[in-house]
């Protein structure tokens, strides 16, 4: 199967939260008016609150840097952010990398920037199970309750199902929790017997930087509760995304005021909260080929994410 054939039939899901976004009139006045902002999209890999409240700041920051008005969305899936592009209600979106070849092939939506996380370029999916499981190799995964991220994540789906799939291995009852923390809280409460979420390193002080770090408030012994059973390969980072007829003097304010924001204690605080995000550095779609390259090789069967 193609990937061109795979992202058109994920993108067949039906998906109520974008109909929401794309009824109504259409706004009038130049792009970055008051009355037609430049339309931000978060893809919604943590809590909508988190992502709302801490992107206030970077909305302010935004338009007195840029001089031009900006309004953000958050939809309820990963495919959605995909979706505003289509329907032209999307104009810049931080996505994840497998969202990107989506957009950027369907819609001739373009990356111009990588984001930074702890340093490197790149981060990882994991496999995790409770501590106390008996599930030791991913052959132990054979028949279990396994519960996966968003039908299109990247370090929460496609790389660990791709990891899974190599080592022949066929789960039981397979579910989606939608988010990291939540695949977390499903393993650590016993609800499924193993998950996927992105993986971090830890700090050089042994501090976790994993999805099991999005809910030390909740659970303070995660990190005891729930272990590690395996890493994925390396992905590239999440992108910021343009689309394809996007002004470029918009484009280029955007990125300067970013690039600004990141500088600054504030800014890194603000997108380490969101995204776990530290940094950005130039980008250009080529540099998600061999994501592409990966996603080929799954020759996944999408007719399983319809929901």
């Amino acid at each position: 199967m193609t990937l061109h054939k795979s992202i058109s039939s994920i993108l067949l899901m039906p998906l109520m939260s974008v109909l929401l976004l794309i009824s109504g009139c259409q706004p009038a006045g130049d792009l970055g008016s008051r009355d037609n902002p430049v339309r931000l999209y978060f893809t919604p890999s943590v809590d909508a609150d988190t992502i709302a409240s801490n992107s206030r700041e970077f909305i302010r920051f935004l338009e007195q840097e840029t001089g031009d008005y900006y309004v953000t969305g958050i939809p309820t899936s990963y495919i959605a952010v995909v979706e505003a592009f289509g329907s032209g209600r999307a104009d810049i979106g931080a996505m994840n990398s497998f969202g990107y070849l989506m957009a950027h092939e369907r819609y001739g939506a373009t990356a111009h920037l990588k984001m930074i996380r702890h340093g490197v370029e790149y981060y990882q999916g994991q496999i995790v199970v409770r501590a106390d499981s008996d599930i030791h190799t991913l052959q132990d995964l054979q028949g279990k309750r396994f519960a996966f991220t968003d039908p299109a994540s990247t370090s929460g789906y496609f790389f660990p199902l791709k990891m899974l799939r190599d080592a022949g291995i066929r789960l039981g009852n397979e579910t989606f929790a939608m988010k990291h923390d939540g695949v977390i809280t499903m393993v650590y409460q016993g609800q499924v017997d193993a998950g996927s979420t992105y993986y971090s390193a830890p700090a050089a002080d042994g501090t976790i930087r994993d999805a099991r770090q999005r809910v030390l408030t909740q659970f303070p012994d995660v990190e005891q509760r729930v272990r590690i059973l395996a890493i994925t390969e390396k992905i590239p980072n999440d992108p910021f995304v343009f689309r394809k007829d996007l002004p470029v003097d918009i484009r280029d304010r955007f990125i300067a005021a970013v690039k600004k924001f990141l500088s600054t204690e504030e800014g890194r605080d603000i997108f380490r909260n969101i995204y776990s995000v530290e940094g950005l550095v130039d980008a250009t779609d080529a540099d998600y080929d061999p994501l592409r390259e990966m996603i080929r090789a799954i020759e996944l069967d999408t007719n399983r994410l319809l929901l």
